[in-house]
């Protein structure tokens, strides 16, 4: 069941295209003389390949997954060296600029902000550093440690419990429809950022909050009451 539209106590944050840019990793894919194009590919294989994993029971790292479909998108040959060479872009994706007003509208409400990710949490911290951002967030979490990859009911609740927040007082914020659809059946408040997608699907359930923008998301969550409509 939906969580009522309440203020959010603590705020998680997707962070891959909802807070990293992967348009970083575009010259790395064109590095390899491959067309820049296949890099949407890519990360909509590694995501499938993922949840179709913990569908199954149990998922490998972010990756360990994301090297086997870089080499189903961009040549099942390529070597060691140029997956790393694609990977290790990760750690220094930079980050959209809608994201550092967000996060200081949270903490001048007094609202903690979490990273929830399914790839590596350090990896992803250390892009949200070089983006002057990481200080903002109380921490940066992966279900990874679940060996699964979002959206299962499971991994919101482990994020809850991980921030010691109900889930009906706990927000994710996304720009996947997908994993916004994942947070508010699985009990939580849903902030979706229209950014990536334009609009939200039909097919999935309704966000709390919906903007165009991250910092409009945050600004529609602190306006929700604070305690639900009788």
């Amino acid at each position: 069941m939906s969580a009522p539209a309440r203020r959010p106590q603590v705020v998680l944050f997707d962070l891959f295209e909802t807070c990293l840019q992967l348009e970083g990793l575009r010259p790395r894919i064109e590095a390899l003389g491959r067309p820049g194009h296949e890099l949407e590919l890519f990360f909509a294989r590694l995501l499938h390949q993922g949840m179709a994993m913990t569908l199954a029971g149990e998922a490998p790292p972010f990756a360990t997954v994301a090297a086997d479909m870089l080499r189903r998108t961009c040549g099942r040959d390529l070597t060691d060296d140029q997956v790393a060479s694609v990977l290790d872009g990760f750690r220094e994706l930079p980050v959209h600029p809608d994201v550092a007003p967000a996060l200081q509208r949270l903490a001048e409400a007094g609202v903690p902000a979490y990273g929830f990710t399914h790839g590596s949490a350090e990896v992803a911290g250390a892009a949200l550093e070089a983006g002057g951002v990481r200080d903002r967030f109380t921490d940066v979490m992966s279900c990874a440690e679940l060996k699964m990859f979002k959206p299962p009911a499971r991994v919101y609740h482990w994020a809850c419990e991980r921030t010691a927040t109900p889930p009906a007082r706990t927000a994710l914020v996304a720009v996947h429809s997908w994993d916004v659809h994942g947070a508010v059946s699985a009990g939580l408040v849903g902030g979706f950022c229209e950014r990536l997608e334009g609009r939200i699907p039909d097919a999935v359930a309704r966000p709390h909050v919906t903007a165009p923008a991250l910092d409009d998301v945050v600004e529609g969550l602190l306006a929700l009451p604070e305690e639900p409509a009788p």
